[in-house]
């Protein structure tokens, strides 16, 4: 009997890599620490629980590098994905879930797939020599006391960075004779729909006395050790953009451009965005919103902006630790951890940032974990293709001195050669090289 594949985390990673492993016919042995220990972050034992938006970003593959990797994951049968478009709301060109569908979706695959063995446990130290095969895809949230072997074994510092959550809303207690529905430049989705988000607007007074409310408000306080801890700019907290600025919020997450107010056929002089959280459309998600505030500071200040007077939350923001190992100096490129070659890392541990991302490490992962089971060889995908372009930038494509987490972007992507003829025909030949390569790597 073939021995099985150990997987240390039941994250999107370790969902997608169970997965993957399982439906090429071999045993994985999932091992989850939730529903016997909590995160800081997590509420529920599900699998792949979402805690940080429910939002996958864009699914346009034509013209994004986000979609691009939507779709050859897809191709290659992701779990991941096929749940998250069967839990898909309303979001414009992006791909939203309900958070809940979502995961019991996930959970409820691996659970019943006769090749998946879920363990409720905590793994407190490296794998056990007789555990072969390893992929360690225990996230941003890794426990201490792995985290601690990991570090011993490899002799390099973890980095970390903070990591923020936003508040979601109930939408029964948003004020629409104040709040209007409409997408930034009328963007439709994929049934033609241009208002998938809600609006407030703000004049200039009050995006003023907003921002002095955010600066002076109580925030967490950071132990000694954390305080030198960067944060991770894609989910940096709203107070801290206007600590950098008082108008940066402005130009971020509450520009008003591309939006009209029906009320006064302007624009605003500042926004913030709600995006639908569930299928129901009875939880809104405040967009780039993530804050450090204190629970009752967030009410107090949060219910400034116009239209939220009487907001009721779900869901208060929050702040917790993220960990992940330098890749580019630790792993080879079939994401092996060089100084024991039987562990591989996934997720977003390996320093990738994102759900899709993260899934999609683990795809990679447990590709290469299948072929080596095979007694075969693990073939990464060429650099050209989305999924190869992150993984190359992970493993050794990155500034191994300056390495921070990154999302998948055509930046990482090798140049065209020759190169494209004018910048608007650059993204569209970079799609149709990807999609070229990754059929030939799938046929060999």
């Amino acid at each position: 009997m073939t021995n099985p594949i150990h997987i240390v985390g039941g994250g999107l990673a370790g969902s997608e890599a169970a997965w993957q492993i399982a439906q090429a016919g071999l045993p994985v042995i999932l091992h989850e620490m939730r529903g016997v220990h909590g995160t800081d972050a997590h509420h529920t034992d599900r699998l792949a629980e979402l805690v940080c938006s429910n939002s996958f970003r864009s699914d346009d593959p034509d013209n994004n590098a986000v979609g691009l990797i939507h779709q050859e994951m897809r191709t290659l049968d992701s779990l991941i994905m096929r749940e998250a478009d069967k839990a898909r709301v309303p979001a414009g060109s992006a791909l939203a879930v309900d958070r809940d569908d979502f995961a019991g979706g996930v959970t409820a695959a691996l659970a019943a797939h006769p090749n998946v063995t879920i363990v409720r446990e905590m793994i407190t130290g490296l794998p056990p020599a007789d555990w072969g095969q390893t992929i360690i895809a225990t996230g941003p949230l890794t426990a201490a006391p792995l985290a601690e072997a990991i570090r011993a074994m490899t002799g390099e510092d973890a980095l970390a960075f903070f990591d923020a959550i936003a508040p979601v809303i109930h939408r029964d207690s948003i004020d629409m004779s104040v709040v209007w529905a409409q997408s930034r430049w009328d963007r439709p989705n994929e049934n033609g729909d241009t208002k998938d988000y809600l609006n407030c607007p703000m004049d200039k007074e009050q995006y003023n006395a907003f921002i002095d409310a955010m600066l002076a408000a109580d925030k967490a306080e950071f132990k000694d050790w954390e305080a030198n801890t960067p944060y991770f700019d894609g989910c940096m907290p709203i107070e801290v953009m206007a600590e950098r600025g008082r108008m940066t919020p402005r130009f971020g997450p509450m520009k008003p451009v591309g939006l009209t107010n029906p009320a006064t056929g302007r624009r605003a002089f500042a926004v913030v965005q709600l995006r639908q959280d569930n299928a129901l459309g009875t939880l809104w998600n405040m967009v780039g919103f993530q804050t450090k505030m204190k629970h009752a500071e967030q009410v107090r200040v949060l219910r400034m902006i116009p239209g939220l007077e009487k907001a009721e939350f779900a869901r208060l923001g929050g702040l917790h630790r993220n960990t992940f190992i330098k890749s580019p100096v630790l792993l080879d490129a079939t994401l092996r951890l060089k100084a024991d070659p039987r562990i591989r890392f996934a997720g977003q541990i390996t320093g990738c940032e994102g759900y899709v991302e993260s899934a999609a490490i683990g795809l990679a992962a447990a590709r290469f974990a299948i072929a080596e089971a095979r007694g075969g060889t693990a073939v990464p995908p060429p650099a050209t293709t989305a999924l190869g372009a992150l993984l190359s930038h992970i493993t050794g494509g990155a500034d191994a001195k300056h390495f921070q987490p990154m999302n998948i972007n055509f930046g990482l992507f090798p140049p065209l050669v020759p190169p494209a003829a004018s910048k608007d025909q650059r993204k569209p030949a970079l799609v149709a090289r990807a999609r070229a390569d990754l059929a030939e790597w799938i046929a060999g």
